[in-house]
């Protein structure tokens, strides 16, 4: 066991590895981020752009059902090979296109379950559109959605395994270049092992985390 070890994780291959790994947390906290942002800005033209601005809500309609109901790594394709540009650039572009389209459905839901009368009783005390969106309404959409949330920012984080077929040198990509040195089944069973640690650690922790705020926020709300 310790030669199977010795021979897979040197010292080159672990930094090898980590720099993939890096780029994988790096790429899903930009695409994260990123697709949060975008997400709730077409939700919110989704919900509430009626009347005249209703072709702004056909439109935005259009682009998450478009995104939602085609494979991730279609688009992944499609831009690695179709533009020019930095890689990881690339595959953030490609992945927060795909994500803000499923992060806008996800808000819209929320937004959804928010009663109408909040907006009238924000505008009672003298509260605007924007002042009660961003004061009121987000706020209790975003808390109502963490699990939901945290589910798809899991996901993100997992899909990011699909450039490896574009070569970008994220965990899967530089693990996989590694385990083609690999010769027996012990050597690239115990690398998989490895590779699934990692992805495991990385995501519960991010569960337990948010789990924890969970607690934290209803035990504050009791008192």
């Amino acid at each position: 066991m310790s030669s199977i070890f010795s021979t897979i994780f040197t010292p080159a291959n672990l930094r090898f590895m980590m720099v993939g790994l890096g780029n994988t947390i790096m790429i899903s906290i930009v695409t994260i981020a990123l697709s949060l942002f975008f997400g709730t800005i077409l939700a919110l033209l989704r919900h509430f752009c009626h009347g005249r601005l209703s072709p702004i809500s056909w439109l935005t309609g259009v682009y998450i059902e478009f995104f939602r109901c085609t494979p991730n790594i279609l688009w992944i394709l499609w831009i690695r090979f179709t533009i020019k540009g930095n890689p990881i650039v690339l595959a953030i572009l490609a992945c927060t296109l795909f994500t803000t389209a499923v992060m806008a459905e996800i808000i819209r839901g929320g937004l959804n379950g928010i009663p109408k009368g909040q907006f009238e009783s924000a505008a009672s005390q003298g509260f605007s559109f924007f002042q009660t969106l961003f004061y009121i309404v987000l706020p209790q959409t975003f808390k109502s959605l963490i699990p939901a949330l945290l589910s798809q920012m899991i996901t993100v984080i997992k899909d990011t395994s699909f450039l490896r077929v574009v070569d970008i040198a994220e965990f899967m990509r530089n693990s996989s270049v590694v385990m083609g040195s690999l010769q027996t089944a012990p050597q690239i069973i115990t690398l998989y092992g490895f590779i699934a640690l990692c992805y495991f650690i990385i995501c519960f922790s991010l569960s337990c985390g948010v789990r924890y705020y969970q607690k934290k926020s209803t035990a504050t709300a009791r008192t």
